[in-house]
């Protein structure tokens, strides 16, 4: 319970409270029932005390006061002190451990002292501690702020006293840092040694004190300390399996990166040779190796053949140093493990793959997409899930405390006020009464006349400006002259408040905004003057509109509207660009030009509700930014004073010149964008460079810090984010006439049109008249404030009326007919097959009839728990199709239904002919035969695509083969397409979306071979890569995915082009600040740019002698316009060639100019704004619409939206595997050997026992080191061979005790292969050698086993519970993953298409390429992981006017050249990034949101149940509802409260399981509109899963029970008194007469003294 709802005055603490409090704690130790006290959330340290606790006096400032909280007043023996601003600060009142008395001088004087921190010393601090050229007064001021937190210590010592409690100076963790540090400083400042760097070090620890000085950030950091615990388990299966493939990782890779292509010296030649690329990067011992050109490391290869090959005259040899300056490789289990994080955290994974690739063969891409899908994709989900869990379950528990406390202070306060207000009433009544004591009357109206005055002066008391401004404005700036000037008013405001007018300027700014991206370079002087003249006029337009508003509106009226504000500013800004135009240095107001673009906001109710949930958001995260602002601050100084040193001293090692790299750590400004690169997930080449500086033993750990929590806090504000977002149903747009007006005047228009229309095609149509005003009416009475987020977010566009929702219905089938997304209310079939189409037909009228009769009315499910369930749930469409699975809803012989080839006469011969012929057509299509061979065929049509690569041409045979193929695969399309016209008929056809894919697919066929028919007609060869579409039509797997992302992703348009629209701004803004300047003249010889001390500008690069060959060029990603601006933006927001690209910016000088390293550093600004604004932010809107789409759908089909109707039954199979152990006892033996040998491997310490070995197994492993010497070799293999023996005898004793059985468990049948495959390894060596077999063959079967530590009962049981939402989301991911390999498929054949010739450069190399469809995969993999696809689009980019030969011979091949198309290319990798990303976040999606279905409910539930009855006997509900796990676990004594559920019972007094789980759910969650989803979702759930559910008939409750027992107890107890008083009454009067009747008399009275003595006891029962 919280605190007493009656809050408690303001009291001072003196000695008598404080014996009072002892006293009370006293007695509250002997007593044995305390009382059940929690902390008051609103009362906790730091926050400001509530206005109901009283006014604060000015003598009560700084002195101890009583605590208002209950719990610590009666508890924790403490007390209060507040500041002037009511600041709580919480002392405990106990001396123990050298604590001052509370009523001491010395401790009163200090906390009056630390009642007023002062938190600008700390600033102070942190803005020195930034600096990196420190003044000479630094000394004085750092001595001086030492002094000062030496001070504050000691205050805070005497203040709180050492040891006394939570709140003195011991028991705050943050009081341990401050005074370490501080130690830390002193000892060190002064002792003899130099430790000054040391000493700076340390002192960036203070940063951390801001923390403690605000309340909202030491409470958040204890959220997220309460969140990492939550995250342990995740935290230990990710070292977990990190670990596992590292191990994995070292048996395939170990030594293998040391294997370079080596040219052997000639006999002959006296001097060695070097590479002919000249790169200077080579050392001697390695001047004869392959060097490819630009590249800094020679050239892997490997033995294998799909490995990298040497080119002629080089060997393959393992020589030289691993990669990456050493850092990379596989040759011990630590470089491994850093390997593997490395892949986790997808920083340059290409570089890496590749250099595998090379090494090892293509082969092991499995190893890496095995370990993308797990790290990336699986681990990312936990963490996000358990996060998003906890984030909610604080979001919860905020939301309840306010909800409790808010409307108590409330109602305090609103009874304080009106006290005060009855107390002011009654004191002028008095007055009056002593005034005039006779006139009564006139005294009533005076007091009346007093309280209006009162309540008039309180109002204006509550107005911000004085009173004398209120009449400046009403004087000045509400404009009533004359009436004339009224006229004029009321005539300027009927045409600024016309629709026509709103449609006029929302026209002006979208021209707007077309001339502000028309902006490029070279722009033409025509083009520029035609820009310039459409600024002036559209500043001239909207300088008219403000004019006009201020004349209709007034001054007052118009700055009352916010955006009229918005409008001025954008004005004056105009006007003063114009007056300054030529005013050197103020080039950048043309920035402000963007602000216009904002004003379609106005229009745009989705733009408005963001915005408006974005500054809700951030008033509610405010706290949370300025911690990781915090963070950030703190690692780029810690890092600065850490290694800045090292890198000036050091700088030669990783720079050949001794020239500071772009990226370091020697000043603040480089070291903050050091680490935002890291949370940017780019870390691995800064961290190479620091290792080379300052050594592995700082940097990794440095690192390490950075990455994970920074990932941390970016990953918490990210949910918290996009769980604002989807929070914002509360959020409504504030009403504007503009948007109104805008929709009146397209409807106006649309009504106009109509009219020139008819009037022109001379028909006569009878128009109501006043069917135009009722649209009228609807648009303006349309309230944009009632729409959320969610509702905006559709499809539809903002400027569209709303006739879909005022149309016929017949409009709404066609609409939904030519749509892939099938309709609720409308059946999912063509006329003849039921079982064929997807997509409903608006031509069937037994369709529409069935769908028709329940229009606007849910279908309610028959078989309920019981008749007392409060929850019905209605029959989704999926689900109907599921309960009544082979109902057929059409007759089987409606083949002639529906037809558009004709209708022929039944009777006539040629009817029936025609007739038969469509049946049998019909029962073609629709045999399942037919369809099976359709998609077998779909399938090779596709498979041989793959075929096609470059090296089609030389194998003939193959490509004839796949000539008559094609046309054979056309044929049979052309033949099927035929039949079902001729089953279906053409209208029928054409409705279904899938059908009209297929015949899409049928005419690429078509073209295809026309294509190869002429020479000029061959590119319509090209379309081929459109013929795998058809596989989606195939298959109802894909076909439900499709749906699904239609639902999740189509709503998103309208929040999409609110985010284009911000990447808009930012392109524009780019292109004014770096068009035409990232031109740069490069020195052929080196490929390096001149230095701008020998190279100026354009014309002095024109003037070199070698300018022919090399000119002024541009780099390939730039801004001269707003579409390369776009791709820019993109590569940035993908973090692929966004260094490139921020080299490029903040080396621009100005147009025609040599660029200068670093001369324009702070344009990183720019980069880091977009990346904040337009990525992070439009990124979380994004998903948390889509998140909103998924779960409505989840809840409207009790379902998974990605699983099909079978698989959902599959999916409930699977979770009874999960959830059940389905294993069966293997019985014991009777020998009496074999019997102890049973107990023995059945027993939990012999399971133990071997989950050690396996560990032990995985250590011995990870001492494996490459060039290890031949003692540790023959030690490892000992090893090796004792963990094969142990293993043997387990696997030997389990043979023994379970004998035939043994075979029957799969997890024995794993562990015989294992030790069979182990013994063969370690023996074949020995025969063969070791060259066929590799050493580590047995070490990874070995290892295999350690899969036994994910075994249900075995391994560890968190990593059970981990493993869980894997398992119940692999159907959905199956399909996912189905869809994703057919995009890959359909972009890997067109870039074999379009781009298997280009250039091998950048991106584009040996291992990397379309040359073969296995390579384009490759390729398309990295692609969709945004990993090195800047690198590909560059090599495309090589264009007949670029650094290529459009004459070039392919040998092998017709085709010429090694050029790209650059704008196929974006097409390309633009539309492959946006399919993939959204696929992929539906993937996250579906395993972040993956169903528990209350598994550990219905595990408790088999303890109770054990016959699976479904009912329990309410005598062990009690005992049920304390073995739940929380939160529906319920403490005893508990019958109480399980009484109030209200639980339906059915005869024999049992109660059904659903009944307790929903009421049990409702309990916890409470009662909402999202309740009644989570129940209706619970009950299909548990429908599906028990579809043979058994029912009884609900009798009573069991409140209608208790409530039975109670009448019946004071029935029976009123009966019995009334017979005692009778029985009394009867006696009293009898005399007594002879001794029967004495002995009679003396029985009764016993019998009744027995009655009153078991009435107390049947009253208690």
């Amino acid at each position: 319970m919280l605190a007493s709802p009656e809050p408690k005055g303001l009291v001072p603490f003196t000695k008598e409270s404080f014996e009072l409090i002892k006293q009370h704690i006293a007695k509250t130790h002997n007593e044995e029932h305390e009382e059940d006290l929690k902390p008051n959330p609103d009362l906790e340290v730091g926050k400001e005390l509530p206005f109901i606790y009283g006014n604060l006096s000015q003598g009560m400032v700084s002195e101890p006061l009583e605590d208002v909280d209950p719990y610590y007043y009666k508890k924790k023996n403490t007390f209060i002190v507040l500041n002037k601003n009511r600041t709580i600060f919480r002392f405990n009142a106990a001396s123990i451990l050298c604590t001052l008395s509370p009523f001491n001088c010395i401790r009163g004087t200090t906390i009056k002292v630390l009642a007023h921190p002062y938190p600008f010393l700390v600033l102070l601090d942190c803005i020195f501690m930034s600096l990196t050229n420190l003044p000479k007064w630094i000394p004085v001021l750092e001595n001086t702020l030492l002094g000062i937190y030496t001070f504050e210590i000691l205050v805070k010592l005497f203040a709180r006293g050492v040891w006394a409690g939570s709140f003195s100076f011991l028991g705050d963790p943050w009081n341990w840092l401050d005074f370490s540090v501080t130690m830390f400083e002193v000892v060190i400042r002064y002792s003899p040694l130099n430790f000054i760097p040391m000493l700076q070090t340390a002192r960036t620890l203070r940063i951390l004190k801001i923390i403690p000085l605000n309340q909202g950030l030491k409470s958040l950091a204890g959220v997220l300390t309460h969140c990492l615990k939550k995250l342990i388990g995740v935290i230990i299966l990710t070292l977990f399996f990190l670990s596992v493939f590292s191990l994995i990782g070292m048996g395939l890779f170990m030594g293998k990166l040391k294997h370079k292509c080596f040219r052997w010296p000639q006999e002959n030649e006296n001097e060695t040779l070097h590479n002919k690329t000249g790169n200077p990067y080579y050392i001697r011992e390695t001047e004869n190796f392959y060097y490819l050109e630009g590249e800094r490391y020679a050239l892997l290869c490997g033995n294998r053949t799909d490995a990298g090959q040497c080119p002629e005259g080089y060997v393959c040899v393992k020589a030289g140093i691993n990669p990456d300056q050493g850092f990379t490789n596989f040759d011990s289990f630590g470089w491994a493990l850093f390997a593997l994080f490395r892949l986790m955290a997808q920083d340059y994974p290409e570089v890496l793959y590749h250099q595998i690739l090379y090494a090892s063969g293509k082969v092991y891409m499995i190893f890496f997409v095995v370990v993308s899908f797990w790290f990336s994709f699986y681990m990312a989900s936990l963490f996000l899930g358990i996060l998003a869990t906890a984030y909610e379950e604080e979001k919860q528990r905020v939301g309840k405390t306010s909800k409790k406390i808010e409307p108590k202070f409330q109602q305090t306060g609103k009874e304080l006020q009106e006290g005060n207000e009855t107390d002011e009433a009654k004191t002028i009544q008095i007055e009056m009464k002593k005034r005039s004591p006779t006139s009564t009357d006139t005294s009533l109206d005076v007091l009346e006349d007093a309280t209006l005055r009162h309540k008039e002066e309180l109002e204006k008391s509550k107005k911000v400006c004085p009173l004398y401004w209120y009449k400046f404005t009403t004087t000045f700036l509400i404009w009533n002259c004359s009436p004339c000037w009224s006229k004029l008013k009321e005539f300027v405001h009927r045409i600024v408040m016309a629709p026509f007018a709103d449609l006029f300027l929302i026209i002006c700014i979208i021209l707007n905004i077309c001339f502000l991206a028309l902006e490029h370079y070279p722009m033409s002087k025509s083009t520029n003057n035609l820009l310039n003249i459409g600024n002036l006029v559209f500043i001239g337009i909207f300088t008219a509109e403000m004019i006009f508003k201020i004349i209709a509106m007034n001054p007052y009226g118009y700055f009352q509207v916010g955006w009229n504000i918005f409008d001025s500013v954008i004005v004056f800004h105009g006007l003063t660009e114009l007056c300054l135009a030529n005013v050197e240095g103020m080039v950048l107001l043309r920035l402000f030009r963007m602000l216009r673009i904002f004003k379609l906001g106005k229009y745009w109710p989705t733009f408005q509700i963001l915005m408006q949930s974005l500054s809700s958001a951030w008033v509610a995260l405010r706290d949370l930014v300025l911690l990781l602002f915090t963070f950030i601050f703190f690692s780029a100084a810690f890092g600065m004073r850490l290694f800045g040193q090292n890198y000036e001293e050091f700088v030669c090692h990783i720079d050949k010149n001794c020239q500071l790299p772009r990226w370091h750590m020697h000043d603040f400004f480089h070291s903050y964008l050091n680490v935002f690169r890291i949370l940017c997930g780019e870390w691995v080449e800064t961290l190479w460079d620091c290792m080379e500086v300052a050594g592995q033993s700082w940097c990794i750990p440095f690192y390490l810090m950075v990455i994970l929590i920074g990932n941390l806090l970016v990953l918490y504000l990210f949910l918290a984010l996009v769980s604002s977002f989807s929070s914002c149903k509360d959020v409504t747009a504030e009403e504007n006439n503009e948007a109104k007006n805008l929709q009146l005047a397209v409807a106006r228009i649309k009504k106009g049109i109509n009219y020139v229309l008819l009037k022109i095609l001379c028909k006569k149509q009878n128009v109501p008249k006043d069917t135009m005003d009722h649209v009228n009416e609807v648009y303006v009475k349309e309230d944009i404030s009632d729409h959320t987020l969610s509702e905006l977010s559709n499809a539809q566009d903002f400027l569209k009326d709303k006739e879909k929702s005022s149309g016929t219905e017949k409009n709404t089938t066609e609409n939904e007919s030519q749509s892939l997304i099938p309709s609720p209310s409308v059946s999912e079939t063509v006329p003849i097959a039921s079982g064929e189409s997807d997509i409903e037909n608006p031509d069937n009228k037994e369709s529409q009839s069935k769908s028709g009769h329940g229009d606007g009315k849910e279908k309610i499910k028959q078989s309920s728990s019981s008749e007392c369930s409060t929850v019905d749930i209605a029959i989704s469409e999926e689900e109907e199709m599921f309960y009544g699975s082979e109902r057929s809803k059409h007759p089987k012989n409606g083949c002639g239904r529906g037809s558009s080839l004709g209708q022929n006469s039944g009777a006539s011969k040629k009817g029936k002919i025609w007739q038969n012929i469509r049946k049998t057509c019909c029962k073609i299509v629709e045999n399942n035969w037919f369809k099976c061979f359709i998609g077998l065929v779909t399938l090779l049509s596709a498979g041989t695509l793959a075929f096609e690569d470059i090296y089609i041409d030389q194998r003939k045979t193959i490509k004839i083969l796949l000539e008559y193929a094609d046309m054979i695969f056309t044929y049979i399309f052309i033949l099927e397409m035929l039949l079902k016209w001729m089953a279906y008929g053409f209208k029928a056809y054409f409705s279904n979306g899938w059908y009209r894919l297929d015949f899409v697919v049928v005419i690429v066929f078509c073209l295809s071979l026309i294509g190869k028919t002429r020479e000029e007609l061959k590119p319509l060869i090209s379309m081929k890569f459109l013929r795998p579409l058809r596989v989606l039509s195939q298959f109802e797997r894909m076909k439900v995915v499709v749906r699904a992302l239609i639902k999740t992703t189509l709503p998103t348009l309208n929040v999409f082009l609110v985010c284009l629209m911000i990447w808009l701004i930012f392109s524009i803004m780019g292109v004014d600040l770096f068009a035409g300047r990232f031109y740069e003249c490069i020195d052929p010889t080196s490929g390096e740019r001149f230095p701008s001390s020998e190279v100026m500008n354009k014309s002095q690069c024109e003037s070199l002698l070698f300018n022919e060959s090399m000119p002024w060029e541009n780099a390939k990603m730039n801004f001269d316009n707003v579409g390369n601006g776009f791709l820019s933006l993109l590569q940035v927001a993908t973090f692929n060639g966004w260094i490139t690209l921020m080299n490029s910016a903040i080396d621009s000088v100005a147009v025609n100019i040599q660029p200068h390293f670093e001369v324009n550093i702070y344009m990183y600004c720019y980069f880091i704004n977009f990346i904040v604004f337009g990525v992070f932010l439009p990124l979380s809107m994004l998903i948390s619409v889509i998140i909103d789409n998924f779960n409505k759908h989840k809840i409207k089909i009790s379902s998974n939206i990605f699983i099909t109707v079978k698989q959902r039954k599959q999916y409930c199979r699977l979770k009874q595997l999960m959830y059940e152990d389905s294993q069966r006892p293997v019985p014991r033996p009777r020998n009496k050997l074999q019997g102890f040998i049973f107990d023995l491997v059945t027993s939990q310490v012999f399971n133990v026992i071997v989950m050690v070995l396996i560990c032990f197994q995985a250590i011995a492993m990870m001492i494996d080191t490459e060039g290890q010497s031949l003692e540790m070799y023959i030690a490892l293999y000992w090893i090796n061979s004792i963990f094969v023996m142990l293993y043997t005898m387990e696997c030997i004793l389990k043979l023994i005790a379970l004998r035939c059985f043994y075979f029957t468990i799969v997890w024995n049948i794993f562990d015989f292969m294992v030790v069979i495959f182990s013994i063969t390894g370690l023996c074949l060596p020995m025969t063969v050698g070791s060259y066929l077999v590799s050493p580590s063959f047995v070490q990874l079967i070995l290892l295999s086993r350690i899969i036994h530590m994910l075994r249900l009962g075995k391994g560890p049981k968190v990593f059970h519970n981990l493993m869980l939402p894997l398992m119940l989301s692999l159907p959905a991911l199956l399909n996912i993953i189905l869809l994703i390999f057919l995009v890959m498929f359909i972009y890997a054949i067109f870039g074999m298409y379009n781009f298997a010739y280009v250039k091998k450069e950048a991106g584009i190399n040996d291992v990397s390429n379309f040359e073969t469809f296995g390579s384009s995969m490759l390729c398309l993999f990295q692609v969709a992981i945004f990993a090195g696809w800047d690198g590909m689009l560059d090599a495309i980019f090589s264009s007949k006017w670029s650094d290529c030969d459009p004459d070039k011979i392919n040998p092998g091949t017709q085709v010429r050249g090694d050029c790209g198309n650059p704008s196929v290319g974006i097409f390309y990798f633009v539309s492959y990034i946006l399919i993939s990303w959204l696929i992929i976040v539906n993937m996250y999606i579906v395993v972040t949101l993956s169903e528990d279905d209350f598994r550990k409910f219905f595990q408790v539930w088999k303890r109770f149940d054990p016959d699976r009855t479904q009912y329990i006997d309410s005598t062990k509900l009690s005992d049920f509802a304390a073995a739940l796990d929380p939160p529906l676990f319920m403490a005893k004594p508990n019958k109480g409260q399980l009484i109030a559920l209200d639980l339906p019972m059915a005869v024999g007094d049992r109660i059904h399981c659903l009944d307790i789980l929903l009421a049990f759910t409702k309990r916890v969650m409470g009662q909402d509109v999202r309740m009644e989803k989570l129940l209706s979702e619970i009950e299909s759930g548990f429908l599906l899963a028990n579809p043979f559910k058994i029912t009884c008939e609900p009798i009573t409750t069991t409140l209608k029970r208790k409530q039975e027992a109670v009448s019946a107890t004071i029935i029976q107890r009123a009966y019995k008194n009334y017979r005692l008083r009778r029985n009394d009454k009867n006696t009293s009067h009898i005399h007594i007469i002879d001794d029967d009747r004495d002995v009679h008399a003396t029985k009764e009275g016993a019998y009744f003294d027995k009655a009153k003595e078991k009435s107390p006891i049947q009253s208690q029962i």
